[in-house]
Protein backbone atom coordinates (compact mmCIF):
# COMPACT_ATOMS: atom_id res chain seq x y z
CA UNK A 1 0.00 0.00 0.00
CA UNK A 2 2.86 2.38 0.83
CA UNK A 3 4.44 1.63 -2.57
CA UNK A 4 1.17 2.40 -4.33
CA UNK A 5 0.75 5.66 -2.41
CA UNK A 6 4.37 6.64 -3.13
CA UNK A 7 3.90 5.86 -6.81
CA UNK A 8 0.71 7.97 -6.92
CA UNK A 9 2.53 10.92 -5.29
CA UNK A 10 5.44 10.67 -7.78
CA UNK A 11 3.05 10.50 -10.74
CA UNK A 12 1.12 13.50 -9.41
CA UNK A 13 4.36 15.50 -8.97
CA UNK A 14 5.60 14.64 -12.48
CA UNK A 15 2.23 15.49 -13.95
CA UNK A 16 2.08 18.80 -12.05
CA UNK A 17 5.62 19.80 -13.04
CA UNK A 18 4.83 19.13 -16.71
CA UNK A 19 2.02 21.69 -16.57
CA UNK A 20 4.05 24.20 -14.59
CA UNK A 21 6.80 24.59 -17.20
CA UNK A 22 7.34 27.85 -19.03
CA UNK A 23 5.57 28.21 -22.35
CA UNK A 24 7.80 28.38 -25.41
CA UNK A 25 7.19 29.83 -28.85
CA UNK A 26 8.80 28.67 -32.06
CA UNK A 27 11.19 31.10 -33.69
CA UNK A 28 13.25 30.89 -36.86
CA UNK A 29 16.62 32.37 -37.57
CA UNK A 30 18.95 32.36 -40.49
CA UNK A 31 17.92 31.97 -44.06
CA UNK A 32 19.18 30.75 -47.39
CA UNK A 33 20.99 33.24 -49.60
CA UNK A 34 21.54 32.54 -53.28
CA UNK A 35 24.67 33.79 -55.02
CA UNK A 36 26.34 32.81 -58.30
CA UNK A 37 30.12 32.88 -58.59
CA UNK A 38 32.33 32.57 -61.66
CA UNK A 39 33.87 29.11 -62.04
CA UNK A 40 37.34 30.47 -61.27
CA UNK A 41 36.31 31.58 -57.75
CA UNK A 42 36.39 29.31 -54.68
CA UNK A 43 35.07 29.80 -51.16
CA UNK A 44 37.56 30.92 -48.56
CA UNK A 45 37.78 32.40 -45.06
CA UNK A 46 39.87 35.12 -43.45
CA UNK A 47 39.11 38.07 -45.72
CA UNK A 48 36.67 39.81 -43.38
CA UNK A 49 35.53 38.86 -39.87
CA UNK A 50 31.98 40.14 -40.48
CA UNK A 51 31.47 38.35 -43.78
CA UNK A 52 28.93 35.56 -44.08
CA UNK A 53 30.39 34.39 -47.40
CA UNK A 54 33.91 34.86 -48.82
CA UNK A 55 35.53 33.88 -52.12
CA UNK A 56 38.77 34.36 -54.04
CA UNK A 57 41.19 33.24 -56.71
CA UNK A 58 44.77 33.64 -55.52
CA UNK A 59 46.55 33.24 -58.90
CA UNK A 60 44.24 35.83 -60.51
CA UNK A 61 44.57 38.12 -57.45
CA UNK A 62 40.81 38.68 -57.14
CA UNK A 63 38.65 38.33 -54.02
CA UNK A 64 35.33 39.25 -52.51
CA UNK A 65 32.95 38.82 -49.63
CA UNK A 66 29.35 39.40 -48.60
CA UNK A 67 28.23 40.94 -45.31
CA UNK A 68 24.64 40.31 -44.31
CA UNK A 69 22.65 42.79 -42.18
CA UNK A 70 19.21 41.60 -41.11
CA UNK A 71 16.78 44.54 -41.02
CA UNK A 72 15.10 43.40 -37.78
CA UNK A 73 18.47 43.13 -36.04
CA UNK A 74 19.48 46.58 -37.32
CA UNK A 75 16.28 48.02 -35.82
CA UNK A 76 17.06 46.36 -32.47
CA UNK A 77 20.46 48.12 -32.64
CA UNK A 78 18.69 51.46 -33.35
CA UNK A 79 19.88 51.47 -36.96
CA UNK A 80 16.78 51.84 -39.11
CA UNK A 81 17.35 52.64 -42.78
CA UNK A 82 14.56 53.88 -45.04
CA UNK A 83 15.94 52.16 -48.12
CA UNK A 84 19.01 50.79 -49.89
CA UNK A 85 20.25 54.28 -50.80
CA UNK A 86 20.32 55.40 -47.16
CA UNK A 87 22.06 52.15 -46.16
CA UNK A 88 24.61 52.57 -48.97
CA UNK A 89 25.25 56.26 -48.13
CA UNK A 90 25.83 55.37 -44.47
CA UNK A 91 28.37 52.69 -45.43
CA UNK A 92 30.09 54.53 -48.30
CA UNK A 93 30.91 57.67 -46.32
CA UNK A 94 33.34 55.73 -44.12
CA UNK A 95 34.59 53.12 -46.61
CA UNK A 96 38.35 53.67 -47.11
CA UNK A 97 38.00 57.11 -45.48
CA UNK A 98 41.47 56.80 -43.93
CA UNK A 99 43.03 56.53 -47.40
CA UNK A 100 44.11 59.98 -48.64
CA UNK A 101 44.09 58.83 -52.28
CA UNK A 102 40.54 57.40 -52.07
CA UNK A 103 38.47 57.86 -55.22
CA UNK A 104 34.91 56.76 -55.86
CA UNK A 105 32.34 56.88 -58.62
CA UNK A 106 28.75 58.02 -58.55
CA UNK A 107 26.49 55.16 -57.46
CA UNK A 108 24.47 53.21 -59.99
CA UNK A 109 20.97 52.22 -58.79
CA UNK A 110 18.87 49.37 -60.21
CA UNK A 111 15.69 47.54 -59.29
CA UNK A 112 15.53 43.86 -60.31
CA UNK A 113 12.85 41.34 -59.27
CA UNK A 114 11.72 43.57 -56.40
CA UNK A 115 15.23 43.95 -54.94
CA UNK A 116 17.25 47.18 -54.96
CA UNK A 117 20.86 47.06 -56.14
CA UNK A 118 23.33 49.92 -55.71
CA UNK A 119 26.91 49.82 -56.94
CA UNK A 120 29.91 52.17 -56.97
CA UNK A 121 33.60 51.83 -57.75
CA UNK A 122 36.20 52.76 -55.15
CA UNK A 123 39.97 52.80 -55.42
CA UNK A 124 43.06 53.98 -53.63
CA UNK A 125 46.81 53.72 -53.98
CA UNK A 126 48.30 51.32 -51.45
CA UNK A 127 51.69 52.78 -50.48
CA UNK A 128 52.96 49.55 -48.97
CA UNK A 129 52.09 47.37 -51.97
CA UNK A 130 52.85 50.20 -54.45
CA UNK A 131 49.62 49.25 -56.20
CA UNK A 132 46.32 50.91 -57.06
CA UNK A 133 43.54 48.75 -55.54
CA UNK A 134 40.05 48.61 -57.07
CA UNK A 135 36.91 47.85 -55.01
CA UNK A 136 33.51 47.01 -56.40
CA UNK A 137 31.05 47.96 -53.65
CA UNK A 138 27.48 46.76 -53.96
CA UNK A 139 24.49 47.05 -51.66
CA UNK A 140 21.51 44.78 -52.16
CA UNK A 141 18.17 45.27 -50.37
CA UNK A 142 15.71 42.39 -50.13
CA UNK A 143 12.52 42.48 -48.05
CA UNK A 144 14.35 41.22 -44.92
CA UNK A 145 18.03 41.99 -45.38
CA UNK A 146 20.68 44.42 -46.60
CA UNK A 147 23.75 42.78 -48.15
CA UNK A 148 27.10 44.45 -48.81
CA UNK A 149 29.19 42.93 -51.59
CA UNK A 150 32.84 43.95 -51.59
CA UNK A 151 35.02 42.63 -54.42
CA UNK A 152 38.59 43.72 -55.00
CA UNK A 153 41.55 43.34 -57.29
CA UNK A 154 44.24 45.60 -58.74
CA UNK A 155 42.95 48.60 -60.68
CA UNK A 156 44.83 47.26 -63.71
CA UNK A 157 42.41 44.29 -63.73
CA UNK A 158 39.24 46.32 -63.13
CA UNK A 159 37.86 46.03 -66.66
CA UNK A 160 38.54 42.28 -66.71
CA UNK A 161 36.62 41.45 -63.52
CA UNK A 162 34.04 44.23 -63.13
CA UNK A 163 31.46 42.47 -65.38
CA UNK A 164 31.78 39.35 -63.20
CA UNK A 165 31.42 41.42 -60.02
CA UNK A 166 28.26 42.94 -61.46
CA UNK A 167 26.83 39.46 -62.20
CA UNK A 168 27.66 38.35 -58.66
CA UNK A 169 25.82 41.36 -57.23
CA UNK A 170 22.72 40.81 -59.36
CA UNK A 171 22.63 37.12 -58.41
CA UNK A 172 22.33 37.79 -54.67
CA UNK A 173 18.83 37.15 -53.39
CA UNK A 174 17.01 35.37 -50.60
Amino acid sequence: MKKLLSLAVVILMINQSAFAQTAFKNMKYGHVVNVSLPEYMTRTIGLNDNASFQFHNVPKDVSGFIVEDNKDELIIADMKFADAQEFYDNFAKSFLEDQPSRKFSKSDVRKVNGNSYIHADFSYFDEEAKLDIYYYVGVIETPTTFYKLICFTSSAQKETYKPDFDKIMLSIND
